[in-house]
């Protein structure tokens, strides 16, 4: 409804340019003579009327122009169609709106015309996203903080999708560097029968058990499938190399294990190593010093990165002929700019803010085109898990922190998904594995479940008492708009395109679970002040059309969240 009226006020101000009211849409001064971008937006005050625009305000100050007659005159020339049930002037040139009954009953006939689509548009259509998350090193297994990562990523995943994008979901792989070597070394320490506690273990050894398993499957001679390939463990202890190849094999497998149960999954899997097999490091590094932005000093290569924002230069190629970190981050992000990706999405913990600048500062001095916020990060917060009023802060399995099969083993999928992503992502996340596995109206995920189920129980409720229903003839019968239980379920069901938009185009997928949280509280509103099954077919009919709106609503929603709509509870 909301694009609906947009278009009629740009409708109304053809008008006025063809009679001269106001200048036409061209000539020598474009500024004056453009239309201007006004809002229509809904007021904070519902007293107010159900949309208001500034239209007026801006056109007139564009032609020079009373704002309050100007709004006068746009309103004399607004053809609402139906649409509209009354218009007013506001203030210093504010048009507030209210709609007809019959524009809300076309509202809740949209609704069920396009059922699982309703909300979907078209706006990314044509345009390619990519969005790269979790991207966890395969060190271990996987941490509460990789879930939130995983959870987040995945929803604006299936956001932009919602809003048309064509998006390729990415893991990347940090197969190389120091933590790799980390990982090898304290496989090759238990397979020679070290524990962490002896003195031989590798100072910066991983603990967990799992280290432990990795070494008995390697000692074993077991075979991972991984990909495309197959590794089989040679189980020479002595074989550094084959140690380290098995036990990267052996985690990825694990953590695609975990994202699976978790109902992650990803359409590439982009390894860091890759970056230097195939040279494109060395390629990037080569650009960068053509492009004439590095210079050297004390035997490193320096980038210039104070050229793009940076606080100060960085060094890219050190004295020892080794690369920076924030290198092959350049020439990954490159990769995907290369791969037709319009948009870059990547997913971050909070704790990588200071590399942002420099990536960002590096890919701009490539001279490649790259928009200068290229790429997107979206950075999270960590997050800490509580139970009986305490935090929990290890897993017997990895040793030092929650693990995410740990997490969704006691609590299940779909409330750890919606906890993850329920806050924004930059604030700190406190999960209450108590409430998250109560059966109580305090706990969202299960007020959202359960007002999506008893919509589902009214339907067999009707069944059992052979009572017909005819939605053609409820979306026939106007609604009764004056109730105001009526109205606000109503308007919530409105909203819904606007945040699917909001959410894609702000990258905050946790506005999709906050409209569905107020949708189900206004549902429950509703439903305690209506009986549905009643003996007067056109009231029965009208009332179970509304509840099987919001049903298609809660369901769009949830799936964008990746959580269940479940039918009984």
């Amino acid at each position: 409804m909301k694009s609906q009226l947009r278009a009629l006020i740009e409708q109304g101000i053809a008008s006025l340019r063809q009679h001269g009211t106001l200048p036409p849409d061209s000539g020598s001064d474009p500024g004056q003579a453009a239309t201007p971008d006004f809002v229509v937006e809904r007021p904070k005050d519902r007293n107010h009327g159900d949309f208001s625009t500034n239209a007026a305000l801006l056109l007139a100050k564009h032609a020079r122009s009373n704002p309050r007659a100007l709004a006068q005159a746009l309103v004399e020339v607004l053809d609402g169609s139906g649409m509209i049930a009354s218009i007013e002037i506001a203030g210093p040139g504010f048009i507030n709106f209210r709609l007809s009954p019959e524009a809300w009953q076309q509202q809740l006939r949209e609704v069920h015309a396009r059922g699982a689509d309703f909300g979907r548009n078209d706006s990314g259509r044509g345009h390619r996203a990519g969005v790269e998350y979790v991207s966890a090193n395969p060190t271990g297994p996987l941490h509460v903080g990789h879930g939130r990562a995983a959870a987040i990523g995945d929803c604006i995943a299936r956001v932009l999708a919602a809003n048309g994008w064509d998006v390729v979901r990415e893991f990347y792989y940090n197969d190389a560097g120091a933590q790799i070597e980390n990982l090898a070394r304290s496989v090759q320490a238990r397979a020679r029968g070290l524990t962490p506690d002896d003195a031989g273990w590798p100072e910066d050894g991983y603990r967990g058990d799992y280290i432990r398993e990795v070494a008995r499957a390697y000692l074993d001679g077991a075979s991972v499938e991984v990909d495309d390939r197959t590794e089989t463990a040679a189980g020479d202890i002595d074989d550094f190399d084959a140690i380290r190849r098995f036990a990267v094999a052996w985690l990825r497998r694990e953590q695609d294990g975990d994202l699976a149960a978790f109902g992650v999954a990803f359409d590439v899997y982009f390894l860091e190593s890759s970056l230097y097999t195939d040279g494109k490091v060395e390629d990037t590094v080569r650009r960068l010093v053509d492009a004439g932005h590095t210079y050297e000093d004390g035997g490193a290569l320096w980038l210039r990165t104070t050229d793009f924002g940076d606080d100060k230069d960085r060094v890219m190629r050190k004295s020892d002929g080794s690369y920076t970190y924030f290198v092959p981050d350049v020439a990954y992000h490159l990769s995907k700019w290369q791969r037709g990706y319009e948009r870059a999405i990547t997913g971050l913990g909070a704790d990588h803010h200071g590399s942002l600048a420099r990536v960002k500062a590096g890919l701009q001095a490539l001279d490649a085109g790259i928009p200068a916020g290229y790429p997107e990060y979206v950075l999270h917060q960590m997050v800490t898990v509580m139970r009986g009023g305490e935090e929990v802060k290890i897993s017997k399995r990895a040793g030092s922190y929650v693990t995410l099969r740990d997490l969704t083993d006691e609590v299940g999928r779909d409330a750890v998904r919606w906890f993850l992503v329920a806050r924004k992502p930059d604030s700190q996340l406190v999960f209450d594995i108590d409430l998250a596995r109560s059966q109580s109206l305090d706990n969202p995920v299960y007020y959202v479940q359960l007002s999506h189920a008893r919509i589902c129980g009214l339907l067999r409720q009707l069944h059992e008492r052979d009572l017909p229903f005819d939605l053609d003839n409820g979306l026939a019968q106007p609604q009764d708009v004056d109730n105001p239980a009526t109205r606000e379920l109503l308007t919530a069901l409105s909203r819904w395109p606007e945040t699917v938009q909001a959410a894609g185009h702000q990258l905050e997928p946790h506005l999709i679970a906050a409209h569905l949280l107020e949708l189900a509280q206004i549902f429950q509103s509703y439903y305690n002040d209506h009986q549905f099954l009643v003996d007067d077919a056109d009231v029965r009919d009208a009332r179970l059309a509304l509840a099987l709106a919001t049903r298609q609503v809660l369901a769009n929603g949830l799936d964008l969240l990746g959580v269940a709509a479940p039918e009984k509870m």
